[in-house]
């Protein structure tokens, strides 16, 4: 097993940004700019902070950007892209990065999202429970935009409940991910596939884990949150 300091983590940084295009339409959704700086660094910031070192950005639409944005070193975390020529969804691009993974289990964040719970704890606890899969989940009072993730008293992920407008209290998905390198392998090759669509649900009952925890969480997919995201950063009430 490697130490969380030797982990590799992957950036999904690819997304067309569809629906942000009214406010954000020149450049990766990543370098969406919030309070002078753009989202990515914030992301970077965290990585480097829980004691990563190692990040490979899964780039995309306009990925060019991001490396004459960011370089191969920003602080002291080493960067490697890995640039899609056409999309292949979250697991399609996660499989095409796998040569530039190290470790035996990758940490992955979702690049439009940002959630700020101990990332080592979260490793601990993946190792624990012996999980092939863990999914960092955070606690919201409305779930309606993000749908619901239901496990067990032990973490096993029972099922997936789709978006509704019930705005009924529970667990999202925090869009970070713990993942045994063996079963990205197993993921198609030079196709297009979603993690939260096509894998995470065909993986329900075979070590799929929810990492169940209480962080601030913040989605900039849309204008409304994007608007919201220099006071979420300004602020660190939990």
């Amino acid at each position: 097993m490697n130490s969380f300091e030797e982990v590799t983590a992957v950036v999904l940084a690819g997304g067309l940004g569809t629906r942000l295009s009214a406010v954000v339409n020149d450049r990766p959704k990543v370098l969406a700019e919030i309070g002078g700086k753009p989202f990515l660094a914030y992301l970077l910031d965290f990585l480097s902070t829980s004691g990563i070192h190692a990040v490979v950005l899964c780039t995309g639409f306009l990925g060019e950007q991001i490396r004459m944005r960011f370089g191969e070193k920003y602080g002291n975390l080493n960067l490697n892209y890995s640039q899609e020529s056409s999309p292949l969804g979250t697991a399609g691009a996660l499989r095409l990065a796998l040569p530039l993974v190290k470790s035996e289990s990758v940490l992955i964040m979702n690049g439009d999202s940002f959630c700020d719970a101990n990332l080592k704890i979260f490793w601990e606890w993946h190792f624990s429970h012996d999980a092939g899969a863990s999914i960092l989940l955070v606690e919201m009072s409305d779930t309606r935009r993000f749908g619901r993730v239901v496990v067990n008293a032990d973490g096993l992920v029972l099922r997936f409940d789709e978006k509704d407008e019930k705005g009924l209290p529970g667990f999202i998905n925090a869009g970070i991910y713990l993942i045994k390198r063996h079963l990205l392998l197993e993921i198609s090759e030079e196709s297009s596939v979603s993690m939260e669509r096509d894998i995470f649900p065909g993986w329900v009952g075979h070590r799929l884990f929810g990492y169940r925890c209480k962080a601030r969480f913040i989605d900039i997919g849309t204008p409304e949150s994007y608007a919201s995201a220099a006071d979420f950063f300004s602020s660190k009430t939990p």
